[in-house]
Formats: C-alpha cells, sequence, structure tokens
C-alpha cells in the first residue's frame, strides 16, 4: 500500500511504516510459573512491547488470546488441559491474524514441522531463547516465519 497525499506535506503512512510505531501486544504461555515470570519480565522491557496477559495451559490460552486479541501469543508446546499445538489451531482458527511463536524444550525436527502444521510463525527451543527469542517474536509480530 503507498502512502496518499491528503494535502500538499501531510501523507497517511502504509501500514508496515505505520508498524513500528505501534506497540506488539504479547500473550505468554508456559505451565511453569518460573518461565512465564522470566518471559514476562524480558518482554515487557522491550521498547514497543506489551504483554497483556499470561496463561499456564492451552485451555486458558485459547480463552485469553479470544478476549485480549494478542499479536503474538509465545506459547509452550506440553501443557494440562490442553497442549499447546491443539491450543495452538484454536487460536488461529478463532483469530487468523494473531501469529503463534512456539517456545519449547523439544529440539526436534518433527515437532517444528507439526507446530507449524498447527498455525505456529516461529518455534524457538528453551535452550536458545537467549539467543533467538527476541528475534523470533520480532519476525512473527511481521507475519515471517522464524524457526532456529
Amino acid at each position: 500500500m503507498e502512502a496518499r497525499a491528503l494535502q500538499p506535506g501531510v501523507r497517511i503512512a502504509s501500514f508496515p511504516e505505520l508498524r513500528k510505531f505501534m506497540s506488539i501486544r504479547i500473550l505468554v504461555v508456559d505451565d511453569h510459573p518460573v518461565v512465564r515470570h522470566g518471559l514476562k519480565s524480558l518482554l515487557g522491557d522491550h521498547p514497543g512491547w506489551e504483554v497483556v496477559g499470561e496463561a499456564a495451559d492451552g485451555v486458558e490460552a485459547v480463552d485469553k488470546a479470544g478476549r485480549l486479541s494478542p499479536d503474538v501469543v509465545v506459547l509452550d508446546v506440553t501443557m494440562p488441559r490442553m497442549n499447546g499445538l491443539e491450543a495452538c489451531r484454536r487460536i488461529r482458527k478463532n483469530d487468523p491474524q494473531c501469529e503463534i511463536l512456539v517456545i519449547t524444550q523439544y529440539d526436534s525436527p518433527q515437532m517444528m514441522v507439526e507446530a507449524l502444521a498447527c498455525g505456529a510463525r516461529g518455534y524457538v527451543v528453551k535452550s536458545n531463547a537467549a539467543r533467538d527469542l527476541l528475534s523470533a517474536i520480532e519476525a512473527v509480530s511481521q507475519h515471517r516465519n522464524f524457526v532456529h
């Protein structure tokens, strides 16, 4: 989309130009409270990012994603009540614009393929999160794939 002139000297910026000025709304989902707290602290300190909520399982993730309309859901795979892959499917079905970044302990090509097939835009292994997490969120928030 190209910028259009309203009157001489006044322009409406295209969506990609506006995106850098808008905050990224993030929902953090992990069944371990310490992991959730750490992610929430790290992501909430990033300029322009806002952690709008957190969830401890897949059922809560689907509910909160529906109510909070995050731009990005950072989603663990192994959780009680509903695993992250099923939660991913349901979140994407309910809100196709919401992007999902799976963060997991499983360094498995098969798990990565399955997560992407469920609708995740990115996949980060927790052991690489210190290096990859911020770049991954930036990528998926711009509707680009990210795999470690």
